[in-house]
């Protein structure tokens, strides 16, 4: 497996693996199970974009070790960064903290006029529901994407150490 994780071009294909296969998982679940995303959950959308770009960059830089080094390991931070999102989600699924503005339920003070038209243009998912949770164990799609950011991003730090390391001819 070393051998593999001090190869450029094999991560490259995991990150773009990861991102392409996450970002599939939540269009299936958006149009073909109708669970519409709310907030948080696009903003975890981005992350997985940005991700897929630099695998494919990554892959095409391949015989340059130290520009893999460094996309390999902004490639870390970003998933980092998704998992902080996930995480933040996660606890306010799991109503730990509050959202952000607009996440929740609609400000229902002031007239019926001023809260009808709150309701109106109030977002068609919350982000402190869990719109689906995994029937064994209980986890939601945000706390599964707190685990895979964390495996990914742990994958790209260690490949970035294993390429700096092959660039400097250890």
């Amino acid at each position: 497996m070393i051998t593999k994780i001090s190869q450029p071009r094999f991560i490259a294909i995991i990150i773009l693996s990861i991102s392409i296969t996450a970002l599939t998982g939540a269009f299936i679940a958006q149009y073909a199970f109708d669970l519409h995303p709310c907030k948080l959950c696009i903003y975890q959308r981005w992350p997985f974009v940005i991700t897929g770009v630099m695998g494919l960059i990554l892959y095409f830089t391949h015989g340059k070790l130290g520009k893999s080094a460094l996309i390999e390991f902004v490639a870390g931070l970003v998933f980092l960064l998704n998992a902080g999102i996930a995480l933040f989600h996660s606890g306010v699924e799991r109503k730990y903290w509050e959202g952000l503005e607009g996440c929740g339920a609609p400000d229902m003070t002031g007239s019926i006029t001023e809260i009808l038209e709150r309701i109106k243009n109030a977002p068609v998912a919350r982000c402190d529901e869990i719109p689906w949770a995994d029937p064994i164990i209980g986890l939601s799609m945000a706390n599964y994407n707190v685990i895979l950011c964390l495996l990914a991003f742990s994958l790209c730090i260690s490949a970035c150490l294993y390429t700096k390391r092959k660039a400097n001819g250890y």
